[in-house]
């Protein structure tokens, strides 16, 4: 299924505890950004119908609707993919995910070797490699420690460019780096690269990087005694 960049394009991050919109008119790109914690799926339909009144646009007119695909928040990737297939299946409208690390990387372009890390909760980062001169993933996308994390091989540590709101944490990757974090336009630009396959709405998924989701209260009191 191929989107059609030549119409507008709607895309949804609820990856963090942001809710971040864009929509692309002609060269015209409406965002609204907005930090709103647990409150991502009563505010995104009436947000999602603001920006589409002020481009006098209707849901029938988009191209393609890109989505964040993961890893992040879980529930919030859930509410984001759920209402882009809500909004796609009606029309056939062709869905776009953008890996959450991918558009992170990108914050960081034209470097041979970007570590993008991500709060993941539990004590625990998400994070990849990424190449963006080449356009390159240079590692699986993993979950772990940020004290664990090491670099590619054939790379040294002075190579690596840290970016990602894992830099804001109390324990921050062995990288230098920045806690910059993209909006829901850097997904909406990352798609319109072409890079990344259009799917129909019901074959559309979600990137699963952690096996357990959630820790049992006995399991958060043995983490918490290992990181004292």
């Amino acid at each position: 299924m191929q989107p059609d960049f030549t119409r507008p394009i709607l895309a949804i991050d609820t990856s963090t505890n942001y809710l971040s919109l864009a929509l692309s008119n002609d060269k015209n790109v409406h965002l609204h950004h907005e930090e709103v914690g647990n409150q991502q799926s009563k505010m995104i339909l009436p947000q999602i119908s603001e920006l589409l009144v002020q481009a006098n646009l209707h849901i029938s007119d988009l191209g393609a609707i890109v989505y964040a695909k993961g890893a992040g928040a879980f529930t919030g990737l859930r509410i984001g993919i759920g209402i882009a297939q809500g909004l796609a299946t009606p029309f056939n409208i062709p869905l776009i995910g953008i890996p959450c690390q991918d558009a992170v990387a990108y914050m960081q372009p034209e470097k041979t070797c970007v570590l993008a890390a991500t709060d993941a909760r539990m004590g625990e980062v998400f994070y990849v490699f990424f190449d963006t001169q080449n356009h390159i993933r240079l590692s699986d996308y993993h979950v772990g420690k940020a004290s664990e994390i090491r670099q590619p091989e054939n790379m040294t540590a002075d190579q690596v460019c840290g970016v990602g709101n894992a830099y804001s944490l109390a324990n921050v990757p062995p990288f230098s780096g920045c806690p910059l974090m993209p909006t829901a336009a850097d997904y909406l630009a990352l798609a319109k690269t072409g890079r990344y396959v259009a799917t129909t709405p019901e074959h559309a998924e979600l990137l699963y990087v952690r096996d357990k989701i959630a820790l049992t209260a006995a399991e958060q009191a043995a983490r918490k005694q290992q990181a004292a």
